[in-house]
């Protein structure tokens, strides 16, 4: 009898200790998360800090977006949404009604315009890394915010997997309902069939294209519910790519593509406007590679990594026939350097995107990085940055986004930040690498006319960051306040608001 007193004991103790943790996880999980989504779902009012009816910035440093040098000593009068006043602070008249904001030892920029954005990202079910089927979350709650606080103002999502909830969001931001971007939407991955069941990139949330004709259906219907952009994915066909492309020039949209199964001479051919990340998925090069068909992942990052050179005569006239097209490309290195595997030194310095991590997305995030350090391509990173240097020096058009999935650690707003950080160090000067993510965001989207540079007339889309991006361009993440049509939104405000949000939804 003593025997089974004790062991019930010990099972009480057991159960009791049980207990006692399944409390403290929810202290220290649930509560805090309920805490934060309820934060981050208040209207834009709890993140404006700066509403006046005229507002000057007085004494700040100055770049305009248009890549010339900074600045100094510079008011900007904001009335009215527009920026009705630019000049030296000396001789800028600043309105008797303005609130005036001493902007001494600070720099304004123009509102970034990001081209390579999402409203979702890597998610991390357990059940998806078993498998090896990644897959891919909605972040409608949190990203809005952290786009905001990381100073873009404009974005063009570059793929959806939630169409409808996108068009809800961008509903409510562009009714005063959500704090968030200027949002141009692209509509759900225009897909091929894998192109085997090993496919690298296969998502099961991707409907995968029967043949040309549901390519060019499919533009029609999501080009009618107000999607302005599409995107062509890995394993679609030629065929297929020269329907949607097509169709798409047919209602006076633009369409581009994270290609595989097709290279970017080919595509510039088709027509194609736009193309995502740079050489390092243009797999034409790779010996291995057949006509339609994706090359295994790994080994044509390998083979671009060991062997590839950007000043080869077939790269370069590659280079010079996009040029030629007017085909565009989408810078992302901030992504690109997650399966470089180089340590995210930057990042993890202040733990910034941790702290946004939900639990399993940072456990998970720490498991897909001590893999991809395991196997690192040194050159991949070095390799991409020459080509896209190459490619803005001799003419291209390119565009800056951030594609917060990768790893997981890379995510909305910082990531965008990193990216600028990441064109510097390949070499464009710190008002070279603004324009890049302003201004030519805004020509590609048409919209020059309204954003993309500081000017009067423009809309007073507009960035305050302590400190000088010009001398250090790590400063970009030091954003204090995010003009959005004159309303000053509060970066610190919005980013505290997601705290250990991103992969929960």
């Amino acid at each position: 009898m003593n025997i089974i007193r004790k062991i019930l004991k010990w099972l009480l103790r057991a159960l009791l200790l049980a207990i006692a943790v399944v409390l403290l996880a929810w202290v220290a999980i649930v509560v805090p998360r309920s805490y934060y989504r309820r934060q981050a779902a208040k209207p834009p009012s709890a993140f404006i800090v700066e509403s006046a009816p005229v507002i000057a910035l007085v004494h700040a440093r100055l770049i305009d977006g248009t890549g010339s040098p900074a600045v100094d000593d510079q008011t900007i009068v904001i009335s009215g949404g527009k920026i009705v006043a630019l000049g030296t602070s000396s001789a800028t008249a600043v309105p008797r009604e303005a609130r005036v904001i001493d902007s001494s030892g600070k720099t304004v920029i123009p509102g970034l315009g990001m081209m390579h954005e999402h409203l979702f990202t890597t998610s991390s079910s357990i059940r998806a890394a078993i498998h090896h089927r990644p897959e891919l979350l909605q972040q409608s709650l949190a990203f809005p915010l952290m786009y905001l606080a990381g100073g873009v103002t404009t974005m063009r999502t570059a793929g959806s997997i939630e169409p409808e909830s996108d068009l809800a969001l961008k509903h409510d931001v562009d009714t005063g309902r959500r704090p968030g971007p200027d949002m141009f939407l692209t509509a759900p991955y225009l897909e091929g069939k894998p192109s085997s069941e090993s496919a690298p990139y296969y998502y099961p949330q991707m409907l995968q294209l029967a043949d040309p004709s549901e390519a060019a259906t499919s533009v029609d219907f999501w080009s009618s519910r107000g999607m302005t952009s599409f995107k062509a994915y890995t394993d679609i066909t030629p065929a297929e790519l020269s329907a949607a492309i097509s169709r798409t020039h047919e209602h006076g949209l633009k369409i581009t593509g994270h290609l595989c199964s097709i290279g970017f001479t080919e595509a510039a051919d088709l027509g194609i406007d736009n193309l995502e990340h740079g050489i390092l998925v243009d797999e034409e090069f790779y010996p291995g590679k057949q006509a339609g068909a994706c090359p295994d992942f790994l080994q044509a990052l390998e083979y671009f990594d060991s062997q590839l050179q950007i000043d080869s005569p077939q790269v370069q006239a590659m280079m010079r026939h996009l040029i030629k097209h007017h085909v565009a490309i989408t810078s992302t290195l901030a992504v690109d350097a997650d399966f470089s595997g180089a340590m995210q030194t930057l990042d993890l310095m202040n733990n910034r995107e941790l702290r946004v991590l939900g639990w399993r997305s940072e456990l998970m995030y720490r498991m897909i990085r001590r893999q991809l350090e395991k196997h690192p391509l040194p050159q991949l990173l070095t390799k991409e940055m020459q080509f896209e240097r190459e490619f803005a020096g001799a003419g291209g058009t390119l565009l800056a986004g951030n594609d917060p999935t990768g790893d997981g650690g890379t995510v909305a707003g910082y990531g965008d930040q990193r990216e600028i950080e990441l064109l510097v160090q390949a070499g464009f000067t710190p008002e070279e690498a603004i324009h890049i993510s302003t201004a030519n965001g805004a020509e590609f989207l048409g919209q020059a006319s309204r954003i993309g540079t500081i000017a009067v007339g423009k809309q007073a889309d507009l960035l305050v960051v302590r400190g000088d991006p010009a001398r250090d361009i790590s400063d970009i993440r030091k954003v204090e306040l995010v003009f959005r049509k004159g309303i000053g939104y509060s970066s610190a405000k919005l980013f505290g608001a997601v705290r250990g949000l991103v992969g929960v939804e």
